[in-house]
């Protein structure tokens, strides 16, 4: 069988496998990222967070993604009930970026791609990593990989970055994943040509919480050129009660909400509807002796508040600066450089899922009376900056949340 080498291997061409690949490159890494399927593809998690902007800007992709067109972000938008509420993320607590973009992925993740490949990176698509052999003298692991042809080669890595997302190849491999703490949820998906008139923020996700059911909700991002992701989240129980295609189940669940039906009365269907389950998924560590997980190959948490992205650049970011000093021959700890950080963000964002879930988060963002400052934390939150130890709801996330909550609950 043929044998190469890499100094890295990333699994995965997904944004956090090519923001990685980019940083690493522009520390002169030797870089081979090998990719299941051939890009562009489709991928849901549409819309961005302002934060990741930072991470884009950082391996040298801000401009294409800038110069591509995607429909720009400033905040997000939530409905329930009738009842309007929105944030706008240039009005936040943390510094940073307040604006991003709403974007299709197969053509997002593509262009990320290509960026890497620019910067140096070597990009096998439709190549698959079939096994993993760790802790091989010397430290470096043996990669068994098959080609488009069905041919197997190895590649021997001094180091591995899982970006495998939902395919989770080491965290499978190595038995690393743990049951999630959520309750088994799914989603009915499409994209649609809106026709949506005039007066709709196109430059806000909409969130719609279900009239009915507190813990099933829609989302409505806007894409440029009149076009939109739609979908509909719920525990599978509750999708499991509609009959027909996906695209029927979606449109019968859409029509149960009044002002989603009318918003997208003259929406054409022209896009078969997917449906997912069981996203959400944990491990026991996010590193161990010559590999790292990155983005959901680690953890995904649940889609509502568009986080997957901003924690796969995040991951990447992290991973990259631990590898830069690794490599430069300085002693690093994988937990309190890479592990605790990564994971300090996500706990914040998990806080403010089983909030929404719960119905605490929802009594806050459509609460009356809302103080400014406290306003403008949360939307720190939304705008994905989640690792911002300046902001209480971060620095403090469980208690000052509770808290939050009680005082709504009252007034």
């Amino acid at each position: 069988m043929q044998l190469e080498s890499a100094e890295i291997l990333i699994v995965g061409a997904g944004p956090a496998g090519s923001v990685a690949a980019a940083l690493l490159r522009k520390q002169g890494r030797q870089v081979l990222v090998i990719e299941r399927e051939q890009f562009p593809r489709f991928s849901i998690g549409e819309s961005l967070l302002p934060q990741s902007m930072q991470y884009l800007e950082e391996a040298g992709m801000l401009r294409a993604v800038v110069e591509a067109g995607f429909q720009f972000k400033n905040g997000a938008a939530f409905m329930k009930d009738g009842v309007y509420t929105a944030f706008d993320f240039r009005d936040k607590h943390s510094e940073g970026w307040g604006t991003t973009y709403q974007v299709q992925r197969a053509d997002f993740d593509h262009l990320l791609a290509k960026e890497a490949q620019k910067q140096g990176a070597e990009i096998r698509f439709r190549h698959e990593v079939l096994d993993i052999e760790l802790g091989r003298p010397g430290g470096r692991s043996l990669v068994t990989v098959k080609d488009p042809d069905g041919r197997q080669y190895q590649v021997e890595a001094g180091f591995i970055l899982d970006a495998s997302g939902f395919g989770r190849i080491l965290p499978r491999l190595l038995k690393l994943e743990t049951p999630s703490n959520f309750p088994v949820r799914g989603a009915i998906f499409t994209h649609v040509a809106d026709g949506i008139a005039e007066g709709f923020d196109r430059n806000k996700i909409r969130v719609t919480v279900h009239p009915r059911h507190n813990d099933v909700w829609f989302w409505t991002i806007p894409f440029a050129g009149g076009r939109c992701s739609l979908g509909v989240v719920a525990e599978t129980a509750f999708l499991e009660q509609y009959q027909g295609s996906p695209t029927e189940r979606l449109q019968t669940i859409v029509a149960e909400d009044p002002s989603l039906a009318d918003l997208l009365k003259n929406a054409t269907w022209d896009t078969p509807a997917r449906q997912i389950v069981g996203y959400s998924a944990n491990v026991e560590k996010l590193w161990g002796e010559g590999y790292a997980l990155l983005g959901n190959a680690g953890e995904f948490l649940d889609p509502v508040f568009s986080s997957g992205v901003t924690i796969a650049v995040r991951s990447a970011s992290l991973a990259a600066g631990v590898l830069a000093r690794q490599f430069a021959g300085e002693a690093v700890d994988w937990q309190a450089e890479y592990g605790a950080p990564l994971r300090k963000g996500v706990d914040t964002f998990r806080a403010f899922v089983e909030s929404w879930y719960a119905g605490g988060f929802q009594r806050i963002i459509f609460h009356e009376r809302q103080q400014p400052e406290i306003r403008r934390m949360i939307a720190s939150i939304l705008a994905g900056y989640a690792w911002d130890q300046s902001n209480p709801y971060v620095k403090e996330t469980t208690r000052r949340l509770a808290a939050l909550e009680a005082a709504c609950a009252l007034t």
